[in-house]
């Protein structure tokens, strides 16, 4: 893996799959992408192998597995690093009540010692050059986090993990909602600070609550070694991705502007089209990309009505671009 941990759009499920990560790649050559979850059931006894697939434009990517089963995570961390991963990460932090009930995801904190042997069995069943990596919660429930939190780092370091990305709010998995979860729980940026002082050879990526490159660049600056951005990246993706590169990576690459990046998109989406894929499955992923710009709206209005159609093809990017352009043009008069 490069360098590409610095930072990182969180795995979100029903919103990074590969289309959602073909967009933002066209903003970030460097930001390492993650997959929906993919739970090692579906692989396994589902046949879901069809879940693995994505391009290799997307590069750097990583593989996002569920499950609490040694042997069965194993098996599907090998199909991943089969079909090209080069990381695979195991979702120790996601508090939703599906999750809980196939028991995995942040329940996984109470019984560390069985995530250690999952990531264990991962690490054995895939080539040295893929990385198995972990994302947590600092604690869930009544968890004392500072106490938690560093026993679970312990014991994930020693059978073979070592890269971590760490949410920073507790989650509570009852009596609130996976939203209230991203939300309500205190965030606390300092404990996940001292847990990379006391595991200096530990690469910690810290998550939650992050909604600028600045703020990221904070955080970076406190010695964390990676920051993770989730929902700012997909509701604002242009905001965050569009001059990453530059600001994280110190990479002075000319990177396409918000219209530039439509018209990277358009071959992808003829491709699409081309295989029987439907529009608003690409679209709906960039209804942000000009957000907090004139025409945003008109972008959105546009894409949202537009794509719904069956035939709707390239040339509902097209308009929305128009209206785009339109409202710049107003907006320039109005200052003149």
């Amino acid at each position: 893996m490069t360098d590409a941990p610095r930072l990182s759009v969180a795995p979100m499920m029903d919103w990074t799959d590969r289309h959602c990560r073909m967009l933002h790649r066209q903003m970030s050559h460097r930001t390492l992408l993650y997959t929906e979850m993919v739970t090692a059931p579906a692989l396994v006894r589902g046949g879901a192998r069809h879940l693995l697939a994505f391009s290799t434009g997307e590069q750097p990517v990583a593989l996002q597995l569920g499950g609490s089963e040694p042997d069965e995570l194993a098996q599907a961390a090998r199909m991943g690093a089969d079909e090209g991963y080069g990381e695979i990460n195991l979702n120790v932090g996601c508090p939703s009540d599906r999750v809980q009930s196939g028991c995995f995801g942040a329940i996984l904190m109470k019984t560390p010692h069985l995530v250690a042997d999952c990531v264990s069995a991962m690490i054995a069943a895939v080539p040295r050059t893929v990385e198995v990596t972990v994302k947590c919660r600092i604690g869930v429930d009544d968890q004392v986090a500072e106490e938690a939190l560093p026993q679970f780092l312990t014991l994930v370091r020693t059978a073979g993990v070592r890269r971590v990305q760490i949410h920073a709010r507790k989650a509570w998995l009852d009596g609130l909602s996976p939203k209230q979860n991203r939300d309500v729980p205190p965030l606390d940026y300092p404990l996940v600070y001292r847990m990379k002082a006391a595991f200096p050879d530990l690469h910690i990526s810290l998550n939650g609550g992050i909604a600028t490159l600045d703020a990221a660049a904070a955080h970076l600056a406190q010695r964390v070694d990676g920051v993770m951005i989730g929902r700012a990246a997909y509701h604002q993706p242009f905001d965050i991705l569009g001059d990453a590169d530059r600001c994280i990576f110190a990479d002075d690459r000319p990177t396409l502007d918000r219209a530039g990046v439509v018209a990277a998109m358009e071959p992808y989406i003829a491709a699409h089209l081309a295989a029987g894929g439907r529009l608003h499955q690409v679209t709906r992923h960039m209804l942000g990309l000009f957000a907090g710009q004139p025409g945003a709206r008109a972008w959105r209005r546009v894409l949202s009505y537009g794509a719904s159609d069956r035939t709707a093809g390239l040339e509902v990017l097209r308009a929305g671009l128009a209206g785009v352009a339109d409202a710049e043009r107003k907006e320039t008069c109005e200052i003149l």
